[in-house]
């Protein structure tokens, strides 16, 4: 079977297939209207997140079986249209869940204990601690907005410090030893720390906003690792200046390219702007799955996942 790799990705992800007796191309420069040129002559294609798939790229790919995703999320891929295709999909979160569970940790022990002002503070060359006294997570209640891979490998490291943690799912029966599932009701009712660990659907776009944080009974701590367009930056911004989200921890943002690669720069709204301004907001480039290790286990999870489904047929 021939594959067409278009993003860059581990050495071990081309190793295993070609192993394996996959015939692999290469192509990370063409665009994506030269790969639809070509795209018909492949069984089967990986990607990261250089373009969207979209219906004029899978009409042109007449002879696809499979893409793999060397990531979480499919929302620059048509999954409904790939799937009246009978096109399999394969994602990779168990390969980046671990990094997503440090990374928001360290975010919120980071926001919880004003590293980031206290570090700038002293580099200054002034040395608060009163106006520095942090909050411990212990016995603090954090509720999880989905517990799928990337919400359990948070739980089980929030275990330890011996928070309460609840989680919302849209699914039944997802709670485990680490998180107690329960209602938005309860979410709203109880949470002192709230993170966001949902996929990007037409569901979650928007999500938070003002209607929503209004729900809180509490202040709350705000971190997302998700998806940026699950939030609405101006009611997440207008939340932060009255302390009703006391502070945030964002790896993702609305702004953001659909390649993950880059701010969309232009215009950039009074919002974006006063986020990079706050001392209340920790901000990084999309980058919670995205350690030394992840890259490996991305690759080897794709890679294993195309081995089982295809490769008996070689």
């Amino acid at each position: 079977m021939k594959v067409l790799l278009i993003d860059k990705n581990h050495d071990i992800l081309n190793n295993k297939l070609k192993d394996t007796g996959f015939e692999i191309s290469e192509d990370y420069t063409s665009t994506k209207d030269e790969i639809e040129t070509k795209i018909h002559e492949f069984d089967g294609m990986v990607i990261r997140s250089r373009f969207p798939i979209d219906k004029q790229f899978l009409d042109k790919a007449t002879n696809l079986k499979f893409i793999g995703r060397v990531g979480a999320g499919l929302e620059n891929i048509d999954t409904e249209y790939a799937d009246s295709l009978g096109i399999e999909l394969y994602n990779a979160p168990e390969g980046n869940r671990d990094a997503v569970g440090e990374h928001a940790l360290g975010m919120l022990l980071s926001i919880m204990n004003r590293f980031g002002i206290a570090d700038q503070e002293v580099r200054d060359g002034f040395w608060y601690r009163e106006e520095n006294r942090g909050e411990e997570i212990k016995g603090r209640t954090v509720a999880l907005i989905g517990y799928g891979n990337m919400g359990k490998a948070f739980a089980l490291r929030l275990k330890g410090f011996g928070a309460n943690v609840i989680c919302y799912d849209i699914k039944d029966g997802v709670g485990d030893e680490n998180c107690r599932q329960t209602t938005m009701g309860e979410v709203f009712e109880k949470a002192d720390v709230l993170s966001l660990h949902i996929p990007q659907t037409e569901d979650t776009i928007g999500l938070i906003n003002k209607d929503y944080i209004s729900k809180f009974k509490k202040p709350f701590y705000f971190v997302n690792t998700a998806r940026g367009k699950s939030v609405v930056t101006v009611d997440l911004v207008d939340a932060l200046k009255s302390g009703k989200i006391k502070a945030a921890g964002l790896d993702v943002l609305e702004f953001e390219k659909a390649s993950f690669e880059n701010l969309h720069k232009e215009n950039m709204p009074d919002e974006m702007q006063y986020l990079i301004e706050s001392k209340n907001v920790i901000l990084t480039p999309h980058i919670a799955g995205w350690t030394h290790e992840s890259k490996v286990k991305l690759a080897e999870v794709i890679a294993d996942k195309i081995i089982a489904g295809f490769g008996y047929k070689i």
